[in-house]
């Protein structure tokens, strides 16, 4: 019996050569979308730029709510919270592959959230948060935990600030790749933040621990995934022509870039 050998995936630096699809995670299109220059000297010539610290207080917040709703998943009852929102309809997606969807370190593996878009031959994915099952719809909806804290106690959460384009894109490239994976996906996604309380009149330092007071907010977002297969499209056209571009105005690394230039001229 003849094995089947197994093709070598094509990830890290982009090789013209090899014709697996390129494996790119959501992380790295947002970088496209930010600075096409800077995903050019990533993906293309390797550079490496400088790593971002750890949010290890978010990560554990994350960690939390996911053990929450496992809970829930487990018995298909939904979670006290969403009840309480007038949501008890709503309750933990539960599938054999859910585990590997919120693997964003191995996105590219099999059973993995990712899809490979044929016309650009990039493979798309990452990992998500959570999944709920519409009971009344059967229709999935994307979740994704945020934390913050405000630094005014009258600031309401929203999804207004320009930065947080990058969530709702987020959420998009995560619908359009279910969908692609033949889920019926609703239109309408939901962002949990949680919002660590500073203004809290408890006491934070108790006798043997600390506690931290949240306030947990849930707002829905309408998905917009139009802009998903373009983008696609143009990061192949920007690899294909192994042409760095400028970078873009906002870009801090373009911009210091330049200034080390005008210095040295």
């Amino acid at each position: 019996m003849v094995k089947a050998i197994a093709k070598k995936r094509h990830r890290g630096i982009y090789k013209p050569e090899h014709d697996s699809p390129y494996e790119l995670s959501r992380t790295r299109i947002e970088n496209f979308i930010k600075c096409p220059a800077c995903f050019f000297l990533e993906q293309v010539k390797g550079i490496k730029f400088p790593s971002m610290p750890g949010f290890n207080i978010n990560e554990a917040t994350d960690v939390l709510l996911k053990k929450d709703f496992a809970k829930f998943r487990e018995i298909q009852q939904p979670h006290p919270f969403l009840i309480e929102m007038g949501l008890e309809y709503l309750v933990p997606f539960k599938h054999e592959d859910f585990e590997l969807w919120t693997q964003s370190l191995h996105f590219g593996a099999n059973g993995r959230l990712n899809t490979v878009h044929e016309p650009s031959n990039l493979k798309i994915g990452g990992g998500l948060d959570d999944v709920w099952l519409n009971l009344k719809t059967n229709k999935l909806h994307i979740v994704d935990y945020k934390s913050t804290s405000l630094k005014s106690p009258d600031k309401k959460l929203s999804l207004v600030e320009p930065w947080k384009m990058a969530y709702k894109r987020q959420m998009d490239l995560y619908v359009w790749t279910l969908r692609r994976k033949k889920f019926i996906v609703d239109d309408i996604g939901y962002f949990l933040y949680c919002n660590a309380d500073r203004f809290s009149g408890s006491d934070f330092l108790q006798k043997e621990n600390a506690m931290m007071s949240f306030e947990v907010s849930l707002i829905e977002y309408n998905v917009d995934t139009s802009w998903v297969e373009p983008v696609l499209l143009d990061i192949r056209k920007l690899l294909d022509s192994q042409v760095q571009p400028v970078h873009s105005k906002r870009c801090e690394y373009g911009q210091l870039l330049e200034s080390i230039n005008n210095l040295s001229n």
